[in-house]
């Protein structure tokens, strides 16, 4: 059984046409968004993680948020870029939002995108060390991160304070399961069998920094296949989950037309190109009548390979525009990939 959720990118700004026209907007939108789409029975609220740029930078008041005006809907990031984090003050956030959830947080990881910023991360107060690059430096604050939020000791208790034991001390809070509900967002194939040998689910996007010819859905099913190829033989004991995204608009009524109807045509195929040196395959959209859409997305290889599809939203058309798109997708489109409304 699919599971679907939407994935908002958090753009504000005081720009024409737009209904995010401040911080706020943008924030108290993500959480009404979030508690209408689960009223149409969506599984999921995502938002994409951006600094220095007029996005959402810490997602976790407002997934804590959601949590608390939510009951059953998923909330979660695409992606945390883990240049930036101090592992963990990011784990105690972590739990306490899992804590208030019930167990329904789903955060994605990652190196990051790229960003206005020069060097944000040393802004931050994190370098890579000798020998590291900035990957590295993503990859082993996520490991500290995972290693905290498993429980384990980080810090050398005071004999004064614990009656006198010694040992190392866990964070706290600790929430029971949030370990296997941690996302690795890859961008190859290489890195998609690096982080099923860590344990960690894969959350693919509607970008791959590489490029073999085939179209970009085949390209992502190899991806996936090649990732749960290497989960099936690290025998980590649990089931992965594996999302992609889609940038998916039904053309319904005029308003759908007015906004979208031009680029039907420009986004219907894949684009290449080259981004921070590499050669890219950027998926296309899927724009047009419901009925069109719902059989392309049937075809789409890894659409079906995945068990979760992460629609990304307009949001700056505001919270009424996005329900009705969510509510389309639920009733025209998303049955014919194998999923049904929740409740």
């Amino acid at each position: 059984m699919k599971r679907i959720g939407f994935l908002s990118f958090g753009h504000w700004g005081p720009v024409q046409g737009s209904l995010t026209p401040s911080a706020r907007d943008s924030l108290l939108q993500g959480i009404e968004l979030a508690e209408a789409a689960e009223e149409i029975g969506i599984d999921g609220a995502f938002f994409r993680v951006h600094h220095f740029a007029r996005q959402q930078a810490s997602p976790f008041p407002l997934l804590a948020a959601i949590a608390a005006r939510t009951k059953r809907i998923e909330m979660g990031t695409a992606v945390i870029d883990m240049r930036y984090e101090n592992p963990l003050y990011m784990a105690e956030e972590a739990a306490a939002t899992d804590l208030i959830s019930g167990g329904r947080l789903q955060l994605g990881i990652s190196r990051g995108s790229p960003e206005p910023a020069l060097n944000g991360a040393a802004a931050f107060g994190y370098e890579p060390a000798e020998g590291e690059d900035a990957a590295a430096m993503a990859r082993r604050h996520a490991k500290v991160f995972r290693h905290a939020i498993a429980g384990h000791g980080v810090a050398e208790a005071d004999p004064r304070y614990v009656g006198g034991g010694r040992g190392l001390l866990p964070i706290q809070p600790t929430s029971p399961g949030l370990p296997q509900r941690i996302w690795w967002g890859a961008g190859t194939r290489k890195t998609a069998v690096w982080a099923a040998e860590q344990g960690m689910n894969l959350m693919s996007s509607t970008l791959l920094t590489e490029d073999t010819g085939v179209p970009f859905d085949q390209l992502q099913a190899e991806q996936i296949s090649m990732f749960r190829e290497a989960w099936n033989a690290a025998g980590h004991g649990f089931e992965p989950r594996v999302s992609v995204s889609r940038s998916i608009l039904p053309i319904v009524d005029e308003e759908d037309r007015h906004y979208f109807g031009l680029r039907a045509q420009a986004d219907s195929k894949d684009q290449v190109g080259i981004l921070d040196g590499a050669m890219s395959r950027f998926g296309k959209s899927y724009i047009g009548e419901p009925d069109r859409i719902a059989e392309d997305l049937a075809k789409d290889q890894a659409v079906q390979a995945a068990d979760t599809v992460l629609i990304t939203v307009p949001n700056q058309l505001g919270v009424d525009y996005n329900a009705r798109l969510l509510a389309n997708i639920a009733q025209y489109v998303a049955p014919a990939i194998g999923w049904q409304a929740k409740q």
